[in-house]
């Protein structure tokens, strides 16, 4: 499964950079060693993710117990993109001089390859742009943008690097294809969402994590959407009219123009993510040698 065109090549941004640091540090020197055993059209361009207890985090509770040195070191030795997710929506004023958070842009806008935040918060963007320059800046799918006018006007916005459109945009193919190429660099797919396609409740339960982070008592949201008791499948997943295929990254989003390509999973356990690596980078022939090498390390606990 080779793309005619080499130069066309998918950078992933995964998930986990601090809530998965132990499997990455296995998993990394695998991907570096042995290159032959993953796609030759992809690349990693970021992990993503973010400490526990942080006041701007958003999207996923965070339960990252990795130092940021031990996260700093490895993104710095394969020089992979460090990414934090700060994309609380209800952040006040009195927020943005929460130490904890300052300090991780602080350490990790020295990074040697530029490290992003993901934000959901326009008053977290613009302290950021004053304070952290040297950090680029992602529009979170927080924001739940549905219509593709708001998904474009927010590419439009010079501020953001990235944009991730709400999934349910995945497949809107005609307006895709319309946009500028330096629209569709600036374009991150959500790739292995497996909310329901007709959830209504994506910013509520959004806003629920950001109320937690804050430090507010609030009760677990429950989502009622068809299939939402069940939580995370990834199975399901690749049934939901939103997914993109490693065939669709190669056939149809490839040839379009777009290279950008999220994969979710913060929140899910290390042998969930880890069948997204198997999947969507490495080559069937040596899906079993990873496998191996990453259930064979005793230092890792996957489940």
């Amino acid at each position: 499964m080779e793309l005619k065109n080499q130069t066309q090549i998918a950078h992933y941004h995964l998930p986990g950079l601090f809530e998965f640091y132990e499997l990455y540090k296995v998993f990394l020197p695998l991907w570096q060693e042995h290159r032959d055993w993953f796609y030759e059209w992809c690349d990693i361009a970021s992990i993503y993710g973010a400490p526990m207890d942080c006041l701007w985090g958003g999207g996923r509770a965070g339960f990252g117990e990795a130092s940021a040195d031990d996260v700093f070191a490895l993104m710095s030795e394969y020089n992979i993109s460090a990414r934090l997710t700060f994309s609380n929506s209800l952040l006040k004023k009195e927020h943005l001089a929460d130490k904890k958070c300052n300090q991780l842009c602080k350490k990790f806008e020295k990074a040697k390859n530029a490290s992003g935040v993901i934000v959901h918060s326009d008053l977290l963007a613009e302290y950021l742009k004053v304070n952290y320059p040297g950090i680029y800046l992602v529009s979170s799918t927080t924001k739940v943008l549905t219509d593709f006018k708001d998904f474009e006007s927010e590419l439009n916005r010079q501020e953001f690097s990235y944009v991730v459109p709400d999934f349910r945009l995945n497949k809107s193919f005609q307006n895709l294809s319309a946009l500028s190429q330096l629209q569709k660099d600036k374009v991150e797919f959500l790739c292995n969402e497996c909310c329901n396609f007709g959830c209504t409740e994506r910013k509520i339960c959004y806003e629920n994590v950001s109320r937690k982070n804050l430090g507010e008592d609030v009760l677990e949201h429950k989502c009622t959407a068809p299939g939402g008791e069940g939580g995370y499948r990834f199975s399901l997943a690749k049934k939901n009219p939103g997914f993109i295929s490693i065939q669709d990254i190669q056939n149809t989003y490839l040839p379009m123009g777009f290279s950008n390509f999220k994969i979710e999973g913060r929140g899910l356990g290390s042998a969930v993510v880890l069948e997204f690596l198997l999947y969507y980078m490495t080559k069937p022939d040596f899906q079993l040698e990873v496998r191996e090498a990453i259930y064979l390390d005793s230092m890792l606990d996957l489940f």
